[in-house]
């Protein structure tokens, strides 16, 4: 007996006299919906400006940022990619309204007008903002490191570089010779020959040697900035592909990336503010991610977190500077170890050591004072305990680290009363509850934005990657808003009337 299939609807051989509208195929509640109306309210006024009268007539703005933000939040991000979707995708056709630019104009988009990324973030803040979804009340600061469009096997270290540059030299110099004594030379044996295989092979030589000069000439800028005093190590490294890319992670498992920076507002984690940093650490962010916070939303947080890795002593006088109640992360150095020192035979650390702000000078166990000695260019300060003190005290095999018998001494800088008010802050209860809560404000916002694939940058140099992560920022502010309205929690035609007359 056959088994009664379905069978295809009519529709399916049958054509239409009037076809139906396409989109009726997506759901009612479908995100393309809520995404388009969003889009529109984006001002795309100062990229109008760069267009011209002349030549074909040109996608509009709106069309292109609306097509590269929605490609993003559906985790594509190769131009040829979107370009593929928006021709056979209803969601991407949709916000594409059945256009479908090539993916060179989505790409040279992408590249050409970073900066406007920037403003589409701080868009989505403001959209954010008139939804209720943003309030300030407790804000994370955290970082996270993306891979740059390049690779180890691009790079080359300065020792390298200079080998080279000088190789390619003596080469070029050789060629030269050759190429002057040919024309010299009127021998009727080879007066059949072009004369242009050496200057060719000169060309490929003089082009290497100018990438090579380049790439020099940019590590030797880089390091002066980060380091002006050093003499520069022949193992540092430069990439080929982006110069201006860093080399980040450990010595034996680095790579060439970039350190995004996001703050995150606690109540539906909201990314108020976002800056790229050239850093491997986070310890001078604070400045930069208090700074693009105001420029983005007009004011700072009542109160923000942050972890370890922004402990440093110019993060803190930043934070001091403000009315900000601010909670960072103590490391396991600077935690105190209650066990008593009778008690067990533990080394003594700096937390043992009692630090008087008003006398500058650090207290050890066995009451012997440590005091300032030198202070270094850097404002490194070097705290030392009396030699005699430290030769007869019972502690000094616990303590003192010098073989060759030298005393204790303690290495800070001048906001070490910073550092012990923060301390002393962190140990409380109701700060460590304050603190845990950052674990479910910005941690999972960098987790989400990776999942939905974006782990590399599709743009080189520190410019044009700055404006890929507003575009990436801006993308995840954008999904936030889209699945409030989706929820009921945000009501559209409001949030439209509210921006209309702002």
């Amino acid at each position: 007996m056959e088994i009664p299939f379905k069978k295809d609807p009519v529709e399916f051989e049958q054509g239409l006299l009037f076809p139906p509208n396409i989109f009726d195929l997506l759901p009612n509640d479908h995100e393309c919906f809520v995404y388009g109306s969003l889009f529109e309210l984006l001002d795309t006024s100062k990229v109008e400006e760069t267009y011209s009268v002349l030549g074909q007539n040109a996608y509009h703005p709106r069309l292109v940022v609306g097509i590269l933000i929605y490609a993003y939040t559906q985790g594509v991000f190769s131009s040829r990619q979107i370009e593929k979707k928006c021709g056979e995708d209803l969601g991407f056709m949709y916000i594409a309204r059945l256009h479908c630019p090539n993916f060179r104009v989505l790409s040279d988009f992408r590249k050409d007008h970073y900066e406007f990324f920037k403003e589409c973030f701080m868009r989505t803040v403001m959209l954010a903002k008139e939804a209720g979804m943003v309030s300030l009340g407790h804000v994370s600061l955290d970082g996270a490191k993306f891979a740059a469009d390049t690779s180890k096997h691009k790079a080359m270290s300065y020792g390298r570089l200079k080998a080279v540059e000088k190789e390619l030299a003596g080469e070029i110099e050789s060629l030269l010779a050759k190429a002057q004594k040919c024309d010299e030379e009127e021998d009727e044996e080879y007066h059949d020959k072009t004369g242009y295989e050496i200057p060719e092979e000169l060309k490929v030589k003089e082009k290497r040697q100018a990438r090579i000069k380049a790439a020099k000439e940019a590590l030797e800028k880089r390091e002066r900035e980060l380091h002006p005093s050093r003499k520069i190590e022949d193992k540092k490294q430069i990439s080929f592909a982006d110069m201006e890319a860093r080399g980040m992670g450990r010595s034996n498992n680095f790579h060439y990336a970039y350190n995004g920076q996001i703050s995150v507002d606690e109540d539906n984690q909201i990314i108020v503010g976002q800056h790229l940093s050239l850093n491997a650490n986070d310890k001078q962010e604070v400045s930069a991610g208090l700074e693009e916070i105001r420029e983005t939303i007009g004011e700072l947080p009542s109160r923000m977190s942050l972890d370890n890795g922004y402990m440093s002593g110019a993060n803190l006088s930043e934070m001091a500077g403000t009315e900000i109640d601010a909670y960072i992360a103590t490391g396991r150095e600077d935690k105190k170890d209650r066990r008593p020192l009778e008690d067990c035979d533990r080394k003594l650390k700096k937390p043992d050591f009692t630090y008087d702000a008003d006398k500058d000078i650090f207290v050890c166990p066995a009451s012997h004072t440590l005091r300032c000695k030198s202070v270094s260019e850097d404002g490194k300060k070097v705290y030392r305990a009396p030699r005699e003190a430290c030769a007869d005290c019972g502690y000094r095999n616990r303590c003192c680290k010098s073989k060759k018998g030298e005393p204790r001494t303690i290495t800070t800088d001048k906001y070490e009363p910073l550092r012990q008010e923060m301390i002393e802050k962190m140990e409380r209860q109701s700060s460590k509850d304050v603190y845990k809560k950052r674990k479910v404000i910005v941690e999972p916002v960098f987790g989400q934005i990776k999942n939905r694939g974006f782990r590399r940058f599709a743009l080189r140099g520190f410019e044009k990657t700055s404006g890929e992560f507003s575009l990436v920022c801006a993308v995840h502010n954008f999904k936030k808003i889209v699945t409030a309205v989706q929820r009921g929690d945000v009501c559209l035609n409001d949030l439209k009337l509210a921006i209309t007359t702002t």
